[in-house]
């Protein structure tokens, strides 16, 4: 027996209920934006989440790639610029080695990926992976969460200077730069999917494909906080 769709109003509900699984209550988040991380902790958070910064345009493309929709694919390629910048924008990408540098780190060795994680490596290239081989609806379905990202991003901001002195304050610009830009991405990422997924099966598809990209972030954290510890 088919089942109802949910309301637009109920289904962008369940999915913004997703929230309770975001990587902001991981325990090493929980650590870093609370001030109890040491210098090697947090270093190491910034060398592995810089695969997932240039994984992201390459996830992007993927998804312009697969997409026949014009007006869809005008919006998205917006992102792959924001990351790899474009004009006189940086972009995000040299604002998180910016960040590593802050932090004490070099560029070179971040970008040499010296420091990477196989369990963050294998959890970004599931994502990316899923981008290319996923109908490009669901692959802009698996962006959700960025529903959730300014807070954490605003966390940062608000937790940091305060706990981590020694970090230069100008390499926080990358969190300050995604609270507009998440906002912005993701009120065109959820119309897409709540006019793309009417059913009530599309629905349920929606919310497995935004667990799944919740659970992508969750394994990155769970191999930074086996490699570094949850606690100082």
């Amino acid at each position: 027996m088919t089942q109802t769709p949910w309301s637009r109003e109920e289904f962008e509900q369940r999915l913004r209920d997703k929230g309770r699984a975001y990587h902001i209550h991981h325990p090493f988040n929980v650590m870093l934006n609370s001030g109890a991380a040491h210098p090697t902790q947090i270093r190491g958070w910034v060398a592995n989440r810089f695969y997932y910064q240039i994984s992201i345009p390459i996830k992007d493309a993927a998804i312009l790639a697969n997409c026949d929709d014009r007006a869809v694919r005008r919006n998205w390629v917006q992102r792959i610029l924001d990351h790899d910048g474009y004009g006189d924008d940086p972009g995000g990408i040299e604002s998180w080695l910016r960040l590593a540098e802050a932090v004490g780190l070099t560029r070179e060795h971040v970008e040499s990926l010296a420091d990477l994680l196989p369990g963050v490596r294998f959890a970004v290239d599931a994502y990316v992976n899923f981008a290319r081989r996923a109908p490009w609806p669901e692959a802009v379905c698996s962006s959700l969460t960025e529903l959730f990202a300014p807070e954490i991003h605003k966390q940062r901001l608000a937790n940091w200077p305060d706990h981590y002195p020694w970090i230069d304050r100008a390499g926080l610009y990358y969190f300050q730069s995604r609270v507009s830009l998440a906002r912005r991405d993701v009120e065109f990422g959820l119309a897409v999917t709540l006019e793309r997924f009417t059913t009530r099966a599309q629905q349920e598809r929606a919310l497995q494909i935004l667990q799944f990209k919740l659970d992508v972030l969750w394994q990155m954290n769970d191999a930074m906080a086996l490699r570094y510890g949850a606690k100082p």
